[in-house]
């Protein structure tokens, strides 16, 4: 989620002029540091993931090649929603982490 961090931050101070470019940096690297603390990981997946879908298709991206970067970063925001917390994240040590056993249909004695 590290560029996360550095688009919205580096992308804020650079479009200063446009107020409607920086609402979605600011909310690009808040997710982003959620994400990194593992601070409600499903809901700011899914917020980092729109915003950056919101990102890739408004029209003041100019170059093919950034609309596919920030495609790129809402799919990893929405796995990270869907697949949850780490061992090591905030959540996990404020809710706990569960885990899924898969033991291939076989019933354990």
């Amino acid at each position: 989620m590290i560029p996360l961090l550095y688009f919205g931050i580096a992308g804020t101070a650079g479009s200063l002029d446009q107020p409607l470019n920086i609402a979605p940096r600011i909310v690009g690297a808040g997710g982003g540091l959620l994400l990194f603390f593992g601070l409600w990981t499903p809901v700011a997946g899914t917020a980092v993931a729109i915003d950056e879908l919101w990102i890739a298709f408004s029209p003041w991206v100019a170059q093919l090649s950034d609309r596919w970067l920030h495609i790129l970063l809402a799919i990893l925001a929405a796995a990270v929603a869907m697949l949850g917390p780490g061992a090591w994240s905030v959540d996990a040590r404020l809710f706990g982490r569960k885990r899924f056993e898969m033991d291939g249909g076989k019933r354990r004695k």
